[in-house]
Protein backbone atom coordinates (compact mmCIF):
# COMPACT_ATOMS: atom_id res chain seq x y z
CA UNK A 1 0.00 0.00 0.00
CA UNK A 2 1.48 3.79 -1.28
CA UNK A 3 2.10 5.26 2.53
CA UNK A 4 -0.02 8.16 1.32
CA UNK A 5 -2.75 6.32 0.84
CA UNK A 6 -1.95 4.65 4.34
CA UNK A 7 -1.87 8.13 6.06
CA UNK A 8 -5.51 9.15 3.71
CA UNK A 9 -6.96 5.89 5.47
CA UNK A 10 -5.58 6.42 9.13
CA UNK A 11 -6.26 10.39 8.71
CA UNK A 12 -9.78 9.67 8.08
CA UNK A 13 -10.53 7.22 10.61
CA UNK A 14 -9.12 9.74 13.27
CA UNK A 15 -12.56 11.49 13.43
CA UNK A 16 -15.08 9.99 15.28
CA UNK A 17 -18.02 10.99 13.33
CA UNK A 18 -16.38 9.42 10.18
CA UNK A 19 -15.82 6.35 11.79
CA UNK A 20 -19.89 6.34 12.40
CA UNK A 21 -20.43 6.92 9.02
CA UNK A 22 -18.24 3.79 8.19
CA UNK A 23 -20.08 1.95 10.87
CA UNK A 24 -23.34 2.47 9.05
CA UNK A 25 -22.54 2.05 5.97
CA UNK A 26 -21.21 -1.72 6.82
CA UNK A 27 -25.38 -2.40 6.93
CA UNK A 28 -25.64 -1.08 2.71
CA UNK A 29 -25.69 1.92 1.07
CA UNK A 30 -27.31 5.16 2.17
CA UNK A 31 -27.98 8.50 0.80
CA UNK A 32 -25.98 11.68 2.44
CA UNK A 33 -29.51 12.80 4.52
CA UNK A 34 -29.99 8.85 6.05
CA UNK A 35 -25.84 8.94 6.94
CA UNK A 36 -26.73 12.80 8.66
CA UNK A 37 -29.45 11.75 10.65
CA UNK A 38 -27.87 10.89 13.83
CA UNK A 39 -25.48 13.43 14.15
CA UNK A 40 -25.80 17.03 15.51
CA UNK A 41 -24.32 18.05 12.51
CA UNK A 42 -25.37 20.39 9.51
CA UNK A 43 -26.11 18.30 5.96
CA UNK A 44 -22.72 20.62 4.82
CA UNK A 45 -20.60 19.12 7.18
CA UNK A 46 -21.82 15.33 6.88
CA UNK A 47 -20.83 16.20 3.25
CA UNK A 48 -17.36 17.47 3.85
CA UNK A 49 -16.84 14.20 6.53
CA UNK A 50 -18.28 11.41 3.29
CA UNK A 51 -15.50 13.72 1.35
CA UNK A 52 -12.72 12.73 3.43
CA UNK A 53 -13.72 9.43 3.22
CA UNK A 54 -14.53 9.25 -0.54
CA UNK A 55 -10.59 10.63 -1.12
CA UNK A 56 -9.34 8.16 1.24
CA UNK A 57 -10.66 5.26 -0.74
CA UNK A 58 -13.17 4.16 1.95
CA UNK A 59 -16.67 5.40 0.67
CA UNK A 60 -17.88 5.27 -3.21
CA UNK A 61 -20.61 7.86 -4.94
CA UNK A 62 -22.89 6.24 -7.39
CA UNK A 63 -25.67 8.12 -9.15
CA UNK A 64 -29.18 6.39 -8.77
CA UNK A 65 -31.39 9.09 -10.82
CA UNK A 66 -31.21 12.20 -8.69
CA UNK A 67 -30.03 9.92 -5.43
CA UNK A 68 -26.16 9.62 -4.90
CA UNK A 69 -26.04 6.87 -2.16
CA UNK A 70 -22.35 6.05 -0.78
CA UNK A 71 -21.67 2.42 -0.36
CA UNK A 72 -18.53 1.38 1.78
CA UNK A 73 -14.86 0.36 0.10
CA UNK A 74 -13.44 -2.17 2.12
CA UNK A 75 -10.45 -2.48 0.54
CA UNK A 76 -8.27 -0.08 2.52
CA UNK A 77 -9.68 -0.75 5.81
CA UNK A 78 -8.36 -4.37 5.19
CA UNK A 79 -4.76 -2.67 3.48
CA UNK A 80 -4.45 -0.49 7.16
CA UNK A 81 -5.51 -4.15 9.07
CA UNK A 82 -2.55 -5.82 6.90
CA UNK A 83 -0.17 -2.83 7.95
CA UNK A 84 -1.24 -2.95 11.51
CA UNK A 85 -1.09 -6.93 11.70
CA UNK A 86 2.68 -7.13 10.80
CA UNK A 87 3.53 -4.13 13.18
CA UNK A 88 1.51 -5.99 16.02
CA UNK A 89 4.21 -8.79 16.95
CA UNK A 90 6.88 -6.13 17.07
CA UNK A 91 4.51 -3.62 19.49
CA UNK A 92 3.97 -6.91 21.58
CA UNK A 93 7.91 -7.95 21.96
CA UNK A 94 8.22 -4.49 22.87
CA UNK A 95 6.21 -4.17 25.85
CA UNK A 96 6.45 -7.97 27.29
CA UNK A 97 10.38 -6.28 26.92
CA UNK A 98 9.45 -2.85 28.61
CA UNK A 99 7.40 -5.12 31.15
CA UNK A 100 10.39 -7.46 31.92
CA UNK A 101 12.49 -4.27 32.23
CA UNK A 102 10.17 -2.09 34.44
CA UNK A 103 9.67 -5.59 36.63
CA UNK A 104 13.16 -6.55 37.13
CA UNK A 105 13.36 -2.45 38.27
CA UNK A 106 10.91 -2.99 40.79
CA UNK A 107 12.62 -5.96 42.16
CA UNK A 108 15.76 -3.78 42.39
CA UNK A 109 14.37 -0.93 44.87
CA UNK A 110 12.03 -3.65 46.89
CA UNK A 111 14.73 -3.14 49.84
CA UNK A 112 15.01 0.42 49.04
CA UNK A 113 13.05 3.35 50.84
Amino acid sequence: MHSDTLSQTFAALADPTRRAILAKLREGEAAVGDLAAPFDQTLAAVSKHLLVLERAGLVERRREGARRPRRLVVAPLAEAEAWIARNRKFWAESLDRLDTHLRSKGKDNDGQG
